[in-house]
C-alpha cells in the first residue's frame, strides 16, 4: 500500500467547522452510538468533511479529534488508512477514480486512464488547469462484472467504453454532470445480460395452492377418470402373485385344481428339468439312485451280535 500523506501546509487551510446543517446531523449521528462508543462515529464524521470542503484537510481532522474527544493520531490513521478520503485537494466538480485492478484491466481499464490523462491532467491527483477535474487509479470498486468502470465521487459508471467516459467528462466539466445517468452505460440492468433477460422467458404456470379456488364439480370427474400409472408396479409373473389364481381360503376346489396344474408344470420356463441322480454321500431327497447302486432299503443288515451275562454260554 503506498503511503499516504497530507497535503502541503500552504494548501492547508487555517481553521474548519461544520455548517448548521451539518452540525445538527453530526450531534445525531454521535448519539446513534452508546454512550463510552462515541468514536465509533470517526468515519461518518470524517466523510461529512469531506463532502463539505471537498478533501479531508488537517484542521477537519483536529476538529473531529476534538468533538470525538479523540488523539489526533488516531484520526489520522483512520483518515490515513481509507483511499476513499481524498487528502489533497481535488476537482471541484468531478475527481474519476478509475479501477485498474485485473477485470477492469483486461476489459479497457487502460484506455480509460489515457482519457483522462489527456482531458485532465497527465498525472493523477493533479488538478486540470481550471481546477475542476481531477482523476486517480484506484483498486477494486465492486462492479466486475460490469467492467470497465469508474467511480466519480458516490456513483459508478460502468461497461464504460473511452467515447463514453470521454461525453461523460465533458459534462461534468460543463456542470452538467446531474443528467449522466450513473450505473451500466449499456442497455442493461445493473449487471443483467445486454438487451434484457436471456433464460427463463417462459411463462410459468404455478402449482396450485390451497389459496387457489377449488376445481369444479366437471372438473373433478374428469381428473379422477384418468386411471393410475403403472410406471412403479412391479413386474412380476410369479404364479403366487397372478390375479387369476385364487387362494384356498376363498375357493377350496379351485386351489386344489391349480396346485395339480402347478405340479405338472416343469421348474424351468424352457425346458422340463428332471433331479439329478443322487451320488454317493449326495443329500438330495428325491433324486433317482445312480444305475447299479443299491439303494439304502436292499443294502444287507449287519447283524447285531447279542450280549450274554457272565456265566451263559
Amino acid at each position: 500500500m503506498s503511503v499516504r500523506r497530507l497535503a502541503e501546509d500552504q494548501v492547508q487551510p487555517a481553521i474548519f467547522a461544520f455548517n448548521d446543517e451539518n452540525s445538527v446531523w453530526a450531534e445525531a449521528t454521535i448519539r446513534k452510538y452508546p454512550a463510552g462508543r462515541q468514536q465509533s462515529a470517526v468515519i461518518p464524521l470524517l466523510m461529512r468533511a469531506q463532502e463539505q470542503d471537498g478533501w479531508v484537510t488537517r484542521a477537519a481532522i483536529e476538529f473531529v479529534a476534538n468533538k470525538l474527544d479523540m488523539p489526533y493520531i488516531r484520526v489520522l490513521e483512520v483518515a490515513t488508512f481509507y483511499t476513499q478520503f481524498q487528502l489533497k485537494p481535488v476537482g471541484t466538480r468531478a475527481h474519476i477514480q478509475v479501477c485498474g485492478t485485473t477485470p477492469c484491466m483486461l476489459r479497457g481499464a487502460e484506455d480509460l486512464m489515457k482519457v483522462c490523462q489527456h482531458k485532465i491532467h497527465h498525472d493523477p491527483f493533479a488538478l486540470n488547469a481550471e481546477g475542476t477535474l481531477s482523476w486517480e487509479e484506484v483498486e477494486c470498486q465492486g462492479a466486475c462484472v460490469n467492467a470497465p468502470m469508474v467511480i466519480i465521487f458516490k456513483d459508478a459508471y460502468e461497461d464504460l467504453t473511452p467515447q463514453r467516459l470521454e461525453e461523460i467528462i465533458d459534462a461534468f466539466e460543463a456542470g452538467k454532470g446531474h443528467e449522466i445517468k450513473p450505473g451500466p452505460q449499456i442497455d442493461r440492468i445493473f449487471s443483467a445480460p445486454e438487451g434484457g433477460p436471456q433464460t427463463l422467458n417462459d411463462e410459468i404456470k404455478p402449482v396450485r395452492t390451497n389459496l387457489d379456488p377449488h376445481p369444479s364439480a366437471e372438473e373433478a370427474a374428469a381428473a379422477a377418470s384418468i386411471p393410475p400409472a403403472e410406471a412403479a408396479r412391479p413386474k412380476d409373473t410369479a404364479p403366487e402373485t397372478d390375479p387369476k389364481l385364487k387362494t384356498p381360503a376363498t375357493a377350496p376346489a379351485a386351489a386344489a385344481a391349480n396346485a395339480k396344474a402347478a405340479e405338472k408344470q416343469p421348474l424351468s420356463a424352457t425346458a422340463k428339468s428332471k433331479p439329478a441322480p443322487k451320488t454317493p454321500g449326495s443329500a438330495a431327497e428325491g433324486a433317482p439312485p445312480e444305475p447299479g447302486a443299491v439303494s439304502g432299503d436292499l443294502k444287507p443288515k449287519r447283524a447285531r451280535r447279542k450280549t450274554t451275562t457272565e456265566g451263559e454260554s
